[in-house]
């Protein structure tokens, strides 16, 4: 297959993924080379995500490497076999490339768990708070691009309305609903949308209340479940775009700091009786 100018985020993981099993079985890329019969310049390419591999030859190089999880094997062939192309490329180009890997994220998800500081998650915004948010951005964006921001914000969305919808918990600090992006009548629109959503069978909403601490609370985070655990990945935000962490002891950390901020969130019904009561103060 000819190499790709820039792999996305989910192509550089399969062949992260390919690299650890190889590791795992003790093989310096020499070494693998002799065993699966080609070339080092095509197992660096391949496990760097600049070339694509076939989902029949991942399950050739997981028996040569004597990898047994038949699991996980099966997800990254199916990684492998993926070609069409999602609704995110047609804002290639246009949006950052990270913005671009967080949606196929999301996409590719089977389940969902975010914690939320200052902003109502993305997934559940509507159109004017979203545009209130990116209003703020620095520097300040031309209409063109926040008309394409917005557009892609709203698009995003459309995940929760599958068949197949990932399942969300949605973890929302209290100053999230304290900070009213567009003013008092967006902010009650949002609280209220909030609210529709927390109804939908795939989708649960609890807030994290003043006062008191919990881990990680300086920054936003996105866990996303993949068919196995092992393609589990952490989106944190940061001033430049979003990050992807995949390492197993982040993996676990993460796992223990959402489980730790879910325990101190109200639950489901307290926290629905608690926007309702925002909704109407504002």
């Amino acid at each position: 297959m000819p190499n790709r100018k820039a792999p996305t985020a989910r192509q550089r993981r399969l062949g992260t993924e390919l690299r650890k099993m190889r590791e795992h079985a003790g093989l310096l890329p020499a070494q693998a080379v002799q065993l699966l019969g080609t070339d080092r310049t095509a197992i660096a390419n391949i496990e760097s995500g600049r070339s694509g591999v076939s989902g029949e030859r991942v399950r050739t190089w997981a028996g040569h490497y004597g990898t047994s999880d038949s699991a996980y094997i099966g997800a990254l062939a199916d990684m492998a076999e993926e070609r069409s192309q999602g609704w995110w490329e047609d804002y290639r180009g246009k949006l950052s490339s990270g913005a671009l890997d967080l949606a196929e994220l999301e996409d590719k998800s089977c389940k969902l768990r975010a914690v939320q500081i200052m902003h109502v998650p993305g997934l559940l915004q509507i159109e004017a708070y979203a545009r209130a948010v990116f209003e703020e951005a620095v520097p300040e964006l031309d209409p063109a691009s926040l008309r394409r921001q917005l557009s892609f914000r709203l698009k995003r969305r459309d995940v929760l309305d599958r068949d197949d919808a990932p399942e969300c918990t949605f973890l929302i600090h209290e100053a999230a609903l304290r900070l009213e992006f567009g003013g008092p009548r967006v902010a009650k629109a949002q609280f209220c949308r909030l609210l529709e959503e927390s109804e939908r069978k795939n989708v649960t909403v609890r807030v994290i209340p003043f006062p008191g601490g919990f881990p990680n609370a300086g920054s936003s985070t996105l866990y996303a479940s993949g068919p196995v655990p092992q393609l589990d990945t952490v989106q944190t935000d940061t001033a430049h775009g979003p990050a992807f962490l995949d390492a197993e002891t982040r993996l676990v950390n993460y796992r223990a700091i959402l489980d730790r901020t879910e325990q101190r969130s109200l639950d489901p019904v307290q926290s629905r009786d608690f926007i309702h009561k925002r909704a109407q103060q504002v």
